[in-house]
């Protein structure tokens, strides 16, 4: 088995490319200045800004009627980022008086339950009270 060793990049090329999408908005900081951990920092940021809703959470919050202020749609998003960087990957994630499942990994949210009467919730790893 030969390897093809020009098909590599260096972790230094990989940076360069990674910047030049992110120095479009962010002119201040070179390649060289930039830390992988300040890169995969943004990039988690990034990812939690498109917290998205399942057709199945979409139909249980319509049906349930309920409807999100813009201050829990926040801390939904804090509770996720929390979970997250405790390597939860399916959590719990409570708002308030209302319950939401989130797969982390995706930045989905499966399910929403504003009625806890006898709730039971199963294939989770952890829960997020916020």
């Amino acid at each position: 088995m030969r390897r093809i060793q020009e098909n590599y990049t260096s972790i230094d090329q990989m940076r360069g490319k990674l910047l030049q999408n992110s120095s479009k908005t962010e002119n201040s900081q070179s390649a060289s200045d930039v830390s992988f951990q300040d890169i995969f920092q943004k990039k988690q940021e990034q990812a939690v800004e498109n917290l998205k809703f399942s057709k199945h959470a979409n139909a249980r919050l319509t049906s349930r009627n309920i409807n999100l202020s813009a201050e829990q749609m926040v801390r939904l998003e804090q509770g996720t980022t929390k979970a997250r960087e405790k390597g939860i990957q399916e959590s719990l994630v409570m708002v308030d008086d209302l319950a939401f499942i989130v797969n982390v990994k995706n930045n989905t949210v499966i399910t929403a339950v504003n009625d806890m009467t006898d709730s039971i919730f199963t294939n989770i790893d952890g829960a997020v009270i916020n």
